[in-house]
């Protein structure tokens, strides 16, 4: 559970972003509600930039993904929901179920504030199927002296499909914070896993003055849980939030963890020796600030689960922040999405996970445009016409580099090297003109040609990197995604591990449009990228898609297959699930 701390929220200041912080939580704790009633009773004022397929409740403030599991052809996803308003505060573990992972029934929550080992709070946790079948929630919970501690949860009656009641035993909390840990950050316990001794294991965010640290317990019964003798891993990078670890083959391992300081989330891929207890990243990779990420955009706090229906298929879920004020939250009645449920596997060179969107949302495809073998010379765009709505779409695309001498291309600058992927692409954003690219889409754009509003999904292709290969940048620039005031609009941009003289110049794009969420997937999801926008213009029926090219070198668009989406299904009626 990520929390909004004093410090985050200066470092936002500086920045200059907007009170609606990509944050999860408040520094101070918050009141204790009474039982919530089910979420979806009231809907929030539709203004055009609600979600249609991404999932959000019908109104109030969501933050982390938690518990998710596939249990009996049932799809839980547990989430982190304000029952009161569209600001964080009253958090309870708000409860949805599904059966493809697409259309949503909503429960009432499963877990609230009743007891004193969390009457000040159910924060972030994960949910673990023990041998004989019975799923458990482990969660934190903030006791009466203001102590992270970690509690149990069970079904009241597994005969229930649903699993809509949960009780807490009385035993809780299992896991306290020992002498010397700090009980001010000790929180979102991993789904555990059973060791070859017949101990279960999990893993719990922490910190050590600036040390992040993600400490290993284990435990006989899932009732009394013991400290290892040392952390799992640690880093000297703040905090380590929503700590997630879980094998993507027989030899490696992956842990990740969220940055309250930075905001973003990276992984390292290692090797877990299981007798030991020890985990070992691959020292060719980058283990800290500069490590490999699931997304280089608005996009934290995730959690995976294994979807056993799927010849145990890993599927990640995430949460995207709004980024415009608190105000404008407020109004709207609703703060927070999920973004689209990924399958996330092993590259093919072991070197970093590839993350793509479950394929049952192609299920929401509808009338659909296609353009192929398109050249778009220099300076030149086009309108991808036809579309009943560019707003809710997703768009798969691949654009092919002509100039493989890359005479024209720009040198990549040697002082780059030792800066992440955002500073480059804010140094060149869409507009400035480069050899080979900024070449991508321009999405949610208005429909003058996206003269006032537009977003830009690019690539750029730069010359005389490691090795004298090429570099490509992948970016997402909102700068001129809205004429709003007072929005946060970072550019977002990371690298992308492609070989261009292996592909024939060809990179493929996939971008999910969806209102407020712009959600693109480099190279078959070798790079990925969320951002939220807010377009007063491209709004509804009044957005617009376009290819652009502002490189010197032609490009050509191989093949474009732009969808319309249906909306998902968000209801409160299980009978209507059922008979669906």
């Amino acid at each position: 559970m990520a929390i909004r701390t004093w410090t985050w929220v200066v470092f936002l200041l500086l920045a200059l972003v907007s009170s609606s912080s990509p944050s999860c939580l408040a520094a101070e704790a918050p009141s204790s509600p009474q039982q919530p009633s089910a979420a979806a009773d009231d809907l929030a004022v539709d203004d055009g930039l609600r979600t249609g397929y991404h999932f959000q409740p019908p109104k109030h403030w969501i933050n982390d993904p938690n518990g998710v599991m596939y249990y009996k052809g049932v799809y839980h996803l547990f989430y982190q929901y304000n029952p009161k308003g569209a600001v964080w505060g009253n958090i309870v573990w708000a409860h949805a179920v599904s059966t493809d992972l697409v259309d949503w029934v909503m429960l009432p929550p499963a877990i609230y504030p009743t007891a004193p080992f969390d009457v000040n709070g159910c924060w972030s946790g994960s949910a673990t199927v023990l041998p004989d079948g019975t799923p458990v929630i482990m969660y934190t919970g903030i006791d009466g002296e203001n102590r992270q501690v970690q509690n149990v949860a069970y079904p009241k009656d597994l005969s229930d499909p649903y699993l809509r009641e949960w009780v807490k035993p009385d035993y809780n909390p299992v896991i306290s914070p020992g002498p010397g840990m700090n009980a001010a950050a000790f929180r979102d316990p991993t789904t555990a896993w059973l060791g070859p001794d017949g101990l279960w294991r999990l893993v719990i965010g922490t910190k050590d003055n600036h040390r992040g640290l993600a400490v290993l317990y284990r435990s006989r019964d899932f009732k009394r849980w013991a400290p290892a003798n040392r952390a799992l891993h640690s880093g000297d990078t703040g905090m380590w939030e929503c700590p997630d670890f879980y094998p993507v083959n027989d030899t490696k391992h992956v842990l990740k963890v969220s940055l309250d300081l930075t905001r973003f989330e990276y992984y390292t891929l290692g090797e877990y020796d299981r007798d030991t207890d020890t985990y070992t990243p691959d020292p060719s990779l980058a283990d800290g600030n500069d490590g490999l990420r699931y997304d280089y955009g608005n996009f934290y706090a995730s959690k995976t689960f294994l979807d056993t229906s799927k010849q145990q298929q890993r599927v990640l879920w995430g949460w995207a922040n709004e980024s415009d004020s608190t105000a404008d939250d407020i109004r709207k009645g609703w703060a927070g999405v999920q973004a689209i449920p990924r399958k996330v596997t092993l590259s093919p060179d072991g070197r970093q996970l590839v993350q793509w969107p479950v394929a049952e949302i192609e299920s929401l495809r509808g009338a659909h445009v296609n353009v192929t073998d398109v050249l778009v010379k220099s300076g030149h765009h086009f309108e991808v016409a036809g579309l009943a709505s560019a707003s809710q779409a997703d768009v798969e695309a691949a654009f092919q580099v002509m100039d493989m001498d890359m005479d024209k291309a720009e040198a990549f600058d040697p002082a780059w090297r030792g800066v992440d992927a955002q500073a480059v692409c804010a140094a060149r954003g869409a507009d400035a003109k480069g050899g080979v690219g900024p070449f991508g889409l321009w999405v949610l754009a208005s429909g003058d040609g996206g003269q006032e509003e537009r977003t830009a999904v690019f690539f750029r292709v730069f010359k005389d990197g490691d090795g004298g290969k090429h570099v490509v940048l992948m970016c997402n620039d909102p700068s001129m995604s809205s004429k709003a005031d007072g929005l946060y609009k970072p550019t977002f941009a990371g690298f992308v591990d492609v070989d261009l003289a292996k592909t024939g110049g060809k990179i493929a794009l996939r971008t999910l449009i969806d209102h407020s969420v712009v959600e693109s997937f480099g190279e078959y999801g070798k790079t990925c990228i969320l951002s939220r926008v807010y377009p007063t213009k491209a709004v509804g029926d009044k957005a617009r898609l376009y290819v652009f090219n502002n490189g010197e070198s032609d490009v050509k668009v191989t093949h474009l297959n732009a969808y319309e989406m249906r909306s998902a299904k968000i209801t409160s009626d299980t009978a209507e699930q059922t008979s669906t």
